[in-house]
């Protein structure tokens, strides 16, 4: 990792301020065609992409059976399904208590306002299954969905592996597809014969993946465009093998990683150095993203690393919990030298899909809310009419809505 300071650090951040979502220019041609080939072929043309690049069988069924999900929870270790058990059950918790409410209140006499909360129809869940199975993300897609009350959510999943069917077996998900990439994606957004299409796509994926949803997106919703991981971390005088081990751990994820350490000790700036080259020495990928897009920035104080973390905004943030009031701009913090990144990713509650690029500028993670609609509610009295009705007459008059105006004064003169 490089070490910067001064003007080369200022440099350097103010690059990752102009970053945005990952650049998907040389790839949307390709995905393009491919998305529009699925939305006019539907199950012929995903089957052709999933036999090209995701080892689906010739007349193998694109539906994994319940039997087969079934199957694999059974033949899942038991410290495994242990795991999988205690992740979905603080994942669910916490999504519990994210969860929002309706309510109903009188604004001013006779007005009555609300919410009211609906959860969306369907939603597809995408489950990565490239590099790295990741049946944490199928944890992390569909269990907000369940707290949220979703009553269709189906999993798209290319080469799903044994521990990602079971932990689809545990949370009792019935439609999921061994399909991948972009179009899984076209297939979930515009449907086809064994695919109805649904309301919502959510998870993160490769730069194809990504390009779809993307491409989909005025026509079926989703959460954001994830990008490569990204890890900040700050601290003046934690262990060197700890921050170490986060940053590795982070990096291992792609190439493109981002990995960034702030700190005002030159002592520690190079102590944490020398610990990442040695914990990446025997992991490639880690090793590539590091030397490649990592860096440890040397500020003046632990005010000016926060500061900086908030101009970057990256994906993960780790820092002193007495900073914690600071953070303004942050997908997931993780507060105290015992609080590591990896905890979020599996097990401690809160969601690993996260924003990157700087999207956490705007929003958090993925979430209930992101599964439920908050519909507004009103109702109005005869004594309510009488007194809210003349401003509300004033303002459309104001805009030449004469139709507006009088549908409030008929309501005066009946009231």
């Amino acid at each position: 990792m490089r070490i910067l300071e001064g003007a080369r650090m200022e440099r350097f951040v103010k690059t990752l301020e102009e970053r945005g979502a990952t650049d998907l220019a040389d790839i949307e041609p390709a995905a393009s065609r491919m998305v529009n080939n699925v939305r006019r072929n539907g199950d012929r043309a995903l089957r052709h992409y999933s036999m090209r690049w995701d080892e689906l069988k010739k007349d193998e069924p694109l539906l994994v059976s319940e039997s087969e999900l079934h199957a694999a929870w059974k033949k899942t270790p038991a410290t495994l399904r242990g795991a999988i058990t205690q992740a979905a059950a603080n994942i669910r918790r916490y999504c519990e208590w994210q969860k929002p409410e309706e309510w109903r209140r009188e604004i001013q006499p006779g007005v009555f306002v609300g919410q009211l909360v609906r959860p969306l129809e369907s939603v597809g869940c995408y489950v990565p299954g490239g590099r790295y199975p990741l049946p944490s993300t199928l944890l992390m897609t569909v269990i907000p969905a369940q707290v949220a009350g979703v009553r269709r959510i189906c999993v798209a999943s290319p080469r799903p592996a044994p521990a990602t069917l079971a932990a689809a077996a545990f949370l009792g998900v019935r439609e999921f597809y061994r399909v991948g990439g972009a179009q899984a994606i076209a297939a979930l957004a515009y449907g086809t014969a064994s695919i109805p299409r649904v309301a919502k796509i959510v998870g993160p994926g490769n730069r194809f993946v990504t390009a779809a949803k993307k491409l989909v997106a005025f026509d079926c919703a989703i959460e954001f465009l994830a990008g490569p991981t990204e890890s900040a971390i700050i601290s003046e005088r934690g262990d060197p093998a700890c921050i170490a081990a986060d940053l590795a751990a982070q990096a291992e994820h792609d190439p493109e990683t981002l990995c960034i350490f702030l700190t005002p000790s030159r002592k520690l700036a190079a102590a944490v150095e020398a610990e990442v080259r040695r914990r990446a020495r025997t992991n490639p990928i880690a090793r590539q993203s590091l030397s490649r897009r990592g860096a440890i920035l040397l500020v003046s104080s632990l005010a000016q690393a926060v500061e900086t973390a908030n101009r970057i905004a990256p994906e993960h943030l780790t820092l002193p919990a007495a900073l914690a009031g600071r953070v303004q701009d942050a997908g997931s913090v993780f507060l105290g030298e015992f609080t590591p990144q990896s905890a979020g990713d599996y097990i401690s509650g809160p969601n690993h899909v996260l924003p990157t690029g700087g999207m956490a500028r705007v929003r958090g993670g993925l979430n209930v809310h992101d599964f439920v609609r908050l519909i507004a509610c009103q109702e109005i009295s005869r004594e309510g009419i009488r007194s809210i009705a003349p401003p509300a007459i004033a303002l459309a008059e104001a805009e030449h809505l004469r139709a507006h105006a009088e549908s409030l004064r008929v309501r005066c003169t009946n009231a």
